[in-house]
């Protein structure tokens, strides 16, 4: 059995749609043709956001598109004290302060936390816990989108890990959750190329090992935005998943077979995957209608 641990790890903030199934299929064949176990992690830390029902909406379209864990989904919401203790250890080590700014306060800024806070102190409101940034390069060789550099204090600055609301941060829980899960190998939407250099810093802190990394090309609308959960035209069907398979396979510059099942046409699709083939820039995705038209 291979080492290769893998994962999807979807937000519960609506129905899957085009984008979230070809992150799910692309992590899902390289898990799968590297001969390594694919898991399921909801990343439900975001109560404001949240759709109910939208967790099992999603757990049941991956079913029905083939997609099936290899582990029982873990809630990131069920890790707080995991989350927590890691916080801690970052705070006794002296890498967090507390941080009133609001969004007006950094617009000055475009947005960047500089080194030292800007707002004063309020005792009416709880802060937020931000890390201090160290002034340096982290980079990265990222298996679809090369080498990638950046410079944390002056392109993102001091981050949040604890919310001013009581929920840890992204950045600080996916960094916990991959290493409790022992993920190896983390294959997802390039829209996070950007969060990656933050991860690996808190890694470092938090002594833990560093994933691989492959970002797949964004799925871009009409109009070459990123699709969303609200993009309805590219919603994909669990009950017709054959024709958003195939755009998604195409989409990720992979051949795609004909067969008429989609545990077979998974698996002709694997046999034939080759992960060189993988573009790295967004763009639009066929039709779902012109794939059901062509292969049907």
């Amino acid at each position: 059995m291979s080492s290769y641990r893998g994962r999807f790890a979807p937000s519960p903030t609506g129905r899957l749609h085009f984008g979230s199934l070809t992150a799910a299929l692309g992590s899902w064949l390289c898990a799968r043709a590297a001969g390594g176990r694919w898991i399921v992690r909801m990343e439900d830390l975001d109560p404001p956001r949240e759709v109910p029902g939208a967790d099992g909406d999603i757990l049941h379209t991956l079913s029905a598109f083939g997609l099936e864990s290899d582990e029982t989904p873990v809630y990131q919401s069920r890790r707080v004290e995991a989350h927590a203790e890691a916080f801690a250890q970052l705070k006794a080590a002296g890498h967090t302060y507390p941080c009133w700014c609001s969004r007006s306060d950094l617009a000055p800024f475009k947005g960047i936390h500089p080194p030292r806070c800007v707002a004063s102190p309020d005792a009416a409101r709880e802060p937020a816990w931000r890390l201090r940034v160290p002034a340096r390069d982290i980079g990265f060789e990222d298996a679809i989108q090369g080498r990638i550099r950046q410079d944390l204090r002056r392109e993102v600055g001091d981050f949040v890990l604890l919310r001013a609301d009581g929920w840890y941060a992204y950045q600080l829980a996916v960094v916990v959750d991959d290493a409790a899960q022992g993920i190896t190998e983390i294959v997802r939407g390039a829209d996070l190329v950007d969060s990656t250099p933050r991860q690996i810093l808190l890694q470092e802190l938090l002594g833990l090992s560093c994933p691989r990394y492959a970002h797949l090309p964004l799925a871009l609308d009409r109009d070459g935005s990123k699709l969303s959960k609200q993009e309805r035209s590219l919603a994909v069907d669990g009950t017709d998943p054959l024709p958003a398979l195939r755009a998604s396979l195409a989409f990720l510059g992979q051949a795609v077979p004909p067969q008429q099942t989609v545990v077979d046409l998974l698996s002709a699709a694997l046999d034939r995957f080759d992960a060189r083939r993988i573009p790295a820039q967004a763009r639009a995705p066929a039709p779902f209608a012109a794939m059901r038209k062509e292969l049907s």
